[in-house]
């Protein structure tokens, strides 16, 4: 699984030029871990045969227009939890002090909440614990996921994996227009235990927990050790 994780993570990461030339390597490794089943592997094939094949900067503008222009499928997790609540701030201390505690250091201008950083944390843990990481963002991951079909893009496979990897379902949910995914979701708990509720120690696993509220309801670099 953590070969998985990290190629899932850079194939999420800004597509330019680095990024692009290990394309290769990256469907080596998933084909080597077998961690991904064999028809989700197709669909990250056909994503990475379209990286390679696009114009370089047409596959940037691409990237920039479909995850940085609005909450729907943005790759920051805290906008999906958070919003723009003062709440954002401190957690996003909490998660990178949580990075820090086990030796990941961010690259410069990184957010501790960008999906592949997480996904880098994450590869550090046991597989069992990291397993447990991706069920507890699956909610997250399944609105993503549900957002990207309905664009109709590749990257969508990508989403796909991670629940694959979490040992959940694929089940897209459709956005509502306009309306930022944080009013779905509880506020407080989210990467749960990453300061003051017990940290983990170095080497040891950090929880991560996401929730929903009780009522109705390669690549640019991450993290690296």
């Amino acid at each position: 699984m953590e070969k998985s994780l990290r190629v899932l993570a850079a194939l999420l990461g800004y597509p330019d030029a680095q990024m692009r030339s290990y394309l290769g390597e990256m469907r080596a490794l998933l084909r080597d871990e077998r961690a991904i089943t064999a028809s989700r592997l197709a669909e990250l094939d056909a994503l990475m045969d379209s990286l390679q094949r696009a114009e370089p900067l047409a596959a940037e503008a691409d990237y920039v227009e479909l995850f940085d222009r609005g909450r729907a499928t943005s790759l920051h997790l805290f906008e999906h939890v958070h919003g723009d609540s003062r709440d954002r701030g401190p957690a996003m201390i909490d998660l990178g002090q949580t990075y820090e505690k086990a030796g990941l250091i961010l690259a410069e201008g990184e957010l501790p909440d960008y999906l592949p950083a997480v996904l880098e944390f994450v590869s550090t843990q046991p597989p069992k614990e990291a397993k447990a990481f991706l069920g507890e963002m699956a909610h997250i991951f399944n609105a993503i996921f549900g957002a990207l079909q309905q664009r109709e893009s590749a990257y969508a496979s990508v989403l796909g994996g991670l629940l694959e990897l979490a040992g959940e379902k694929a089940q897209p949910v459709k956005p509502a227009e306009e309306e930022p995914l944080d009013e779905s979701w509880a506020e407080p708990v989210v990467f749960d235990g990453c300061s003051s509720k017990g940290q983990a120690k170095p080497g040891q696993p950090q929880p991560i927990q996401v929730v929903r509220k009780s009522s109705p309801q390669g690549p640019r670099q991450g993290a690296r050790t």
